[in-house]
């Protein structure tokens, strides 16, 4: 298992910190790790993409990843839009064999590739294709990432109808808590929607915005995440960190 394509259930519920703490935990454990995105909109540079952010999480893990910035961020487009309404506006396309080379390249590279979808799971990167649609070329299983907020029950399992129509294989979801919600509702939210879809929920991180103490909430988590990665496949795979 290479590689694990990380959806949310809409816009800004926190891919990229998952994605970010993931790459770290996985790097603290031994694995050599890189992110990628496929497409970002809404930044000028680098510097300001999702994956920057991304290395800035893993800390000193992240700190030889730089020099793939090409391969981890194939298309950059500066209008914060959606990828294909981007492409129209800076009259560019966005060609999924491209980005498919780059995610094989890494993927020789590295022990696993963590792959930041954009926005929720059913967005387009031109008028006929979807982001998840290079998703289930590669065979990427997909982790889900909802904000744990009110709504958050329709959006889920939105999402996962959405993922099992195209057969991806479901690795779990995390919720993120916002700032200020009702309690009744950050705790029942994972609990429904965990009885009515049936598959894993993997934790929940509570909002902070000291990063360091993120990610001593997401290590049990990512431990999780990391057994649902070396089970996903229908043959047992060994993982080499399990104690």
């Amino acid at each position: 298992m290479k590689g694990v394509f990380v959806t949310g259930t809409d816009t800004g519920v926190g891919k990229t910190i998952v994605v970010g703490l993931l790459a770290k935990y996985l790097s603290d454990n031994g694995f050599n790790v890189v992110t990628q995105k496929w497409v970002q909109t809404g930044s000028r540079d680098f510097s300001g993409s999702d994956v920057a952010e991304h290395i800035r999480l893993m800390g000193s893990g992240g700190a030889a990843l730089r020099r793939y910035q090409k391969y981890m961020l194939p298309y950059l487009y500066t209008p914060p839009v959606s990828p294909h309404l981007a492409s129209q506006l800076e009259n560019r396309r966005t060609v999924s064999c491209k980005i498919k080379k780059y995610y094989s390249f890494l993927s020789r590279k590295f022990d696993f590739v963590i792959v930041e979808g954009v926005g929720g799971a059913l967005v387009p990167y031109d008028k006929k294709n979807l982001v998840i649609d290079i998703a289930r070329e590669l065979s990427l299983p997909v982790l889900v990432v909802a904000q744990n907020k009110l709504g958050a029950i329709n959006h889920t399992l939105l999402t996962i109808e959405a993922l099992r129509r195209r057969k991806r294989k479901i690795l779990g979801i995390v919720f993120n808590n916002i700032k200020k919600e009702d309690r009744r509702i950050l705790k029942d939210n994972p609990e429904i929607v965990k009885t009515l879809s049936g598959e894993k929920v993997l934790g929940v991180l509570s909002w902070n915005r000291n990063s360091d103490r993120l990610y001593e909430q997401f290590i049990p988590i990512g431990k999780k995440i990391r057994k649902e990665i070396f089970t996903a496949r229908n043959k047992p795979r060994r993982d080499p960190q399990k104690n």
